[in-house]
C-alpha cells in the first residue's frame, strides 16, 4: 500500500527532540578565523591545510538547529513515500554487506528493491532497483542535514538532480530512499577504475553538474549547495551527471543580502577559501567548488592528495600556474587519454577553470555562465591524436621528398659519371 507522509510536522519536532548535530573535528589544522582578510597568503595556509573535513568549532554558532525553510514554489515534501524500517530492510535483505553501494558520515548506503506502485519490498532484480542511505547514529552527519535534505530534494526536481523517492523515521531510524545510479559517483570513475574516463563523456558530465548548479542557484529561492565534489556527482547508465547528498545545502541570500552567515562546513580541497575565512556563503562558493571539479575531471587528479610530491599535493596551487599559461596547459591533462581530447576544448575547460577559482569570488561567473561555455564543448571533433597523426605525416612526407630529391641528385650524377661521354674523356686522357 502506498504511504504519503501524513505529518510533516513530525520530521521538523524531530529536529529538536531527536537532534544529533553533526560532530565537529578539532585538528591542529583547522584554520582560525581570526582575520576576515583575503588575500593569497591565507589561501595558501587553507590550501596546505591537511584535514579534510571543514567544522571549526566556533562555527557552530552561526547556525540554528532548524534547517533552512524549504522553497514553496515547487512540489510539497509530502509527496514523498514513507516506507517503514521493516519494509526497507526487507527490500534491501537486512542490509545485507554485499549490497553496500558505499560509506560517507552520514552512513552507509545499500542497494534495494521495492514494488513500483508503493513502499512494499520486491525480490532483487524486479520491481524498482533503489539506493537506501541508512543515518547511523553516531554519524557525522546529524537529524538536521538529514531534515534539509529531505527538505530540498522532497521539492526540488530537475534531470540533473538525484531523485528523492522517499524517508522512514521510525525511532532512532533515519533512512532515505533513492532512484538508484547505475554507474554510481564520478570519483569512481576517475580515480579508482582502470579505464579511463573518455573525454566526451567528462564534458557531458561536467555539463550536467553545472545544469544541476544553474537550476539550484536561479530558482526564485536560491540553494546554495555547499558540497559539490566528484563523490556528490551521480551517474545513469547514459553517464548523465545527478547532483546528490543535500544534507549541507543552505537557502541563499534573500534581499539585498549578499551572502548568509553560516557554520563552516564542507571539504578541504573544494570549498572556496573567502567561505572558509568568514563563514560567508554565496552561490559563487559553489562556483568555486565546480572549478575544483573542473580540474579533476581534465587532470585525473584528486583535490587533494597526500601521496604526490609536496608542490602537488593541493590540486588548485599546482595547477594555477599551467592554468595561466596556454603553452604549459596541455601537460595538465590526464596522461590516461593518451591524446584522445580536444585541444580546443582543453583549452576552454581550462580557462573556465581558471575564471571559476578566480580569488576574487565576484570575478567569478555565474553557473548559468558556465553552462554556456559548456555547451558547445560537446561538439569538438579536434582530437589531439589526429593532429599528432597529422604532424607525424607531414614530417614522413617532408622526410621522403627530401630523400627523393636527394636520390634523384645522386642519380643524376651517377649519370654523368657513366655517360659516354664522360667515359671516353677519360680513356683520351
Amino acid at each position: 500500500m502506498e504511504n504519503k507522509c501524513g505529518c510533516w510536522a513530525l520530521l521538523k519536532r524531530g529536529v529538536r527532540g531527536a537532534c544529533k548535530p553533526s560532530a565537529s573535528r578539532d585538528s591542529a589544522n583547522t584554520i582560525p578565523r581570526t582575520s576576515l582578510v583575503y588575500d593569497a597568503a591565507t589561501e595558501t595556509r587553507y590550501l596546505n591545510a591537511s584535514n579534510r573535513e571543514l567544522c571549526p568549532p566556533n562555527e557552530a554558532k552561526l547556525s540554528s538547529d532548524n534547517p533552512d525553510p524549504p522553497p514553496t514554489d515547487n512540489k510539497s515534501p509530502c509527496q514523498l513515500l514513507q516506507f517503514t524500517f521493516q519494509e526497507l530492510k526487507s527490500a534491501t535483505g537486512n542490509f545485507r554487506p554485499d549490497s553496500i553501494l558505499g560509506e560517507g558520515g552520514f552512513g552507509y548506503v545499500f542497494k534495494g528493491w521495492i514494488e513500483e506502485n508503493g513502499t512494499a519490498p520486491a525480490k532483487p532484480g524486479s520491481g524498482i532497483t533503489v539506493a537506501v542511505k541508512s543515518l547511523k547514529p553516531d554519524g557525522l552527519q546529524g537529524h538536521r542535514e538529514w531534515v534539509a535534505e529531505v527538505d530540498f530534494l522532497g521539492q526540488l526536481h530537475h534531470p540533473n538532480l538525484v531523485k528523492l523517492i522517499g524517508y522512514c523515521i521510525e525511532d532512532d531510524q533515519r533512512l532515505l530512499v533513492y532512484e538508484f545510479m547505475t554507474r554510481g559517483s564520478l570519483e569512481n570513475h576517475l580515480f579508482r577504475r582502470t579505464i579511463p574516463l573518455p573525454w566526451s563523456n567528462r564534458i557531458m558530465i561536467a555539463l550536467g553538474a553545472a545544469k544541476g548548479l544553474a537550476f539550484l542557484h536561479g530558482g526564485p529561492e536560491p540553494v546554495i549547495y555547499r558540497d559539490f565534489k566528484t563523490s556528490n556527482i551521480l551517474l545513469d547508465s547514459e553517464y548523465n551527471a545527478k547532483l546528490s547528498d543535500f544534507g549541507l545545502a543552505k537557502a541563499g541570500p534573500q534581499g539585498d543580502k549578499t551572502h548568509v552567515s553560516t557554520r563552516v562546513v564542507g571539504t578541504y580541497g573544494y570549498a572556496a577559501p573567502e567561505y572558509v575565512m568568514t563563514g560567508h556563503l554565496t552561490s559563487k562558493s559553489d562556483v568555486y567548488s565546480f572549478g575544483v571539479v573542473l580540474l579533476e575531471i581534465l587532470t585525473g587528479r584528486r583535490s587533494m592528495d597526500k601521496k604526490r610530491p609536496s608542490g602537488e599535493q593541493n590540486l588548485v596551487a599546482w595547477a594555477r600556474p599551467y592554468l595561466a599559461d596556454k603553452r604549459k596547459l596541455y601537460q595538465l591533462v590526464d596522461p590516461r587519454l593518451e591524446l584522445h581530447y580536444s585541444l580546443k576544448g582543453v583549452q576552454k575547460v581550462s580557462q573556465l577553470a581558471y575564471n571559476c577559482l578566480s580569488r576574487d569570488p565576484k570575478s567569478r561567473p555565474t553557473m548559468d555562465e558556465v553552462v554556456k561555455a559548456l555547451i558547445p564543448l560537446q561538439d569538438l571533433n579536434d582530437l589531439a591524436i589526429l593532429s599528432y597523426h597529422s604532424r607525424l605525416s607531414q614530417q614522413a612526407r617532408r622526410k621522403k621528398k627530401s630523400e627523393g630529391t636527394q636520390q634523384h641528385t645522386n642519380a643524376a650524377s651517377k649519370s654523368i659519371r657513366d655517360s659516354p661521354l664522360n667515359t671516353s674523356k677519360q680513356r683520351c686522357r
